[in-house]
C-alpha cells in the first residue's frame, strides 16, 4: 500500500484518530487546530515533525492525500466540500452535517468530485460483537430480518471536571447545546451495517430527567435520552438511541429475524447470545448460543492495541482500502448513508418536540428532495458568528441550567468563553 500523506483538522479527537493511520504506515504530515494548546500537546506523536497550522485556508493547501475532520461535531459538512473541490479523501468523524441543506451540498459535492473517497468515519460497527453480528446475518439462519435495537449509553460523572475541560471548555460550546437525538451514529451505525437498512421514516420521544443539584453545569438540555424508532426501506424496524444517559454505561445491540436473533449481552464485555427457536436452529447450532467472538483478522495485535476496542483501527483501514482501490465505501459509510443518518438525527428531533410527529428521511439521491431541504438551514447550535440556536435543544424548550449550575461553570470556565468563541469564529472565517 503507498504510503498516504494525512493531516488532520481538530486536534483533540483528531489525534487520537490519525494514530491509528500511522500505525497503517501513513505520514501524519500537517495538523491544525485553533486551540494552540491541543497542538502543542500532541506536536510530538508522530514521526516526520508535521506542519503546524491554526487556521484552515493555510492547512488545506498543505500536500496531502487524505484529512481527518475531527472538528467539531456539526461542522463537518462544509470542510468536507473544500476538501473534495482540492481532490483530498475525506475522513469524516461522526454526523456528515449540521444541517438539512448540508446535507444537500455535501451530496452535490460528492457528484461533482466522484474520484475524491468520502468515508464517514463511524467506528462502532467495528467493534468486535458488532462484527459478529454481521457475520452471522450473512449466513441467513436469523431468516429475514424485522426488528434492530441499537443503544449507546454513556452517563458521565456530573463532577468530572477533567473531561469538562477537555470537551467542554466554554459556554457556547456545541455540547452544551447537542440534543440527545443528533449523537446518533454509535447506536445507528452498527444496526445499518448489519442489516443494510437505511431508514425511511422517523419518530421520536424524550426522557427528561434535568441534573438537579450544585454541579458546575452549562447544558441547554435535561433530556436523558431520545427513543427513536424507524420504518426501514426493507420494511423492518429499529428502535435506538442517540447518546442516552441513564443507568450503567452500555452499548447495545440486537438483530432480530424469522428464524432467529443475535445480541451482546450487556455489562458482559463482548460475550454474544445467538439464539433460534428448535424448529429454526442449524443442525450444527443451539437453541442458545454464548460464547465471545474471535477477531479472526491477520492485524488482531494491532486492533486490539488500538482505541474503542480496536475499531478505529479497522475504521482507518477499511479508508485507506477504499482510497487503494479507487472506490467508494460500503453502506453504511458513504455519503448517502452519512447524509441519512444526519437526516434521522435532525429530523427525529423534529419529532420529538413536535409530539412525536412521523418525520420521512429524504432520499438525496432525487432532485425533489434535495429541493425540499436545499435552504433548510435549522440549528440547535450557537453559531460561530454568535447566532442564537433556530430551535430549543431539549424537548422542554425553557429548560436551562440553574443559576447555580451556571455560576459554578463559569467560575471555572469564564476565562475561556470569549477567547475561544473568537477562536472558532476565526477558524470558520476561512
Amino acid at each position: 500500500m503507498k504510503k498516504y500523506k494525512i493531516g488532520v483538522f481538530g486536534t483533540g479527537r483528531g489525534a487520537d484518530i490519525a494514530r491509528n493511520f500511522a500505525a497503517l504506515g501513513c505520514e501524519i504530515t500537517a495538523l491544525c487546530d485553533f486551540n494552540e494548546k491541543r497542538l502543542e500537546n500532541v506536536k510530538d506523536w508522530f514521526e516526520g515533525e508535521p506542519a503546524m497550522y491554526n487556521n484552515f485556508d493555510e492547512f488545506i493547501e498543505h500536500d496531502m492525500d487524505a484529512v481527518i475532520l475531527g472538528n467539531y461535531f456539526h461542522e463537518h459538512a462544509p470542510y468536507a466540500i473544500r476538501c473534495m473541490e482540492k481532490g483530498i479523501h475525506v475522513y469524516s468523524e461522526c454526523i456528515s452535517n449540521g444541517t438539512m441543506a448540508e446535507g444537500v451540498e455535501l451530496i452535490r459535492a460528492s457528484e461533482k468530485y466522484p474520484d475524491v473517497v468520502y468515508f464517514l468515519a463511524e467506528n462502532y460497527p467495528q467493534m468486535i460483537f458488532n462484527r459478529e453480528m454481521q457475520r452471522v446475518v450473512k449466513t441467513g439462519t436469523l431468516g429475514k430480518l424485522l426488528y434492530a435495537e441499537g443503544e449507546y449509553n454513556h452517563p458521565g460523572d456530573p463532577d468530572d471536571l477533567g473531561f469538562k475541560r477537555t470537551y467542554n471548555y466554554f459556554s457556547k460550546h456545541w455540547r452544551n447545546y447537542c440534543s440527545t437525538t443528533y449523537y446518533i451514529t454509535h447506536s445507528l451505525g452498527p444496526v445499518m451495517r448489519a442489516t443494510g437498512a437505511t431508514p425511511k421514516v422517523v419518530t421520536a420521544f424524550a426522557a427528561f430527567a434535568p441534573l438537579e443539584g450544585d454541579h458546575a453545569f452549562a447544558g441547554h438540555s435535561g433530556d436523558r435520552a431520545a427513543i427513536i424508532t424507524t420504518q426501514n426501506d426493507d420494511g423492518s424496524i429499529f428502535r435506538v438511541t442517540g447518546c442516552a444517559s441513564f443507568g450503567g454505561h452500555h452499548n447495545a445491540y440486537r438483530i432480530c429475524g424469522t428464524e432467529g436473533q443475535i445480541e451482546n449481552l450487556r455489562g458482559m464485555g463482548a460475550k454474544i447470545m445467538l439464539r433460534y427457536n428448535g424448529w429454526t436452529k442449524p443442525e450444527d447450532m443451539e437453541e442458545v448460543n454464548c460464547y465471545d467472538p474471535s477477531w479472526n483478522d491477520p492485524d488482531e495485535e494491532k486492533i486490539i492495541a488500538s482505541g474503542h476496542g480496536g475499531a478505529d483501527y479497522l475504521t482507518a483501514r477499511m479508508f485507506l482500502e477504499c482510497i487503494e482501490e479507487g472506490r467508494q465505501p460500503e453502506h453504511p459509510f458513504h455519503v448517502h448513508s452519512a447524509v441519512a443518518m444526519s437526516s434521522v438525527a435532525i429530523l427525529a428531533h423534529r419529532s420529538m418536540l413536535n409530539g412525536g410527529k412521523p418525520y420521512e428521511i429524504p432520499d438525496f439521491h432525487t432532485e425533489e428532495a434535495r429541493k425540499q431541504y436545499e435552504n433548510d438551514r435549522l440549528t440547535i447550535f450557537v453559531g460561530a458568528d454568535g447566532k442564537e440556536p433556530d430551535l430549543p435543544c431539549c424537548s422542554h424548550p425553557d429548560y436551562r441550567p440553574t443559576e447555580k449550575q451556571f455560576a459554578m461553570y463559569q467560575e471555572i470556565f469564564g476565562q475561556y468563553d470569549e477567547k475561544f468563541a473568537e477562536l472558532h469564529r476565526a477558524t470558520l472565517k476561512h
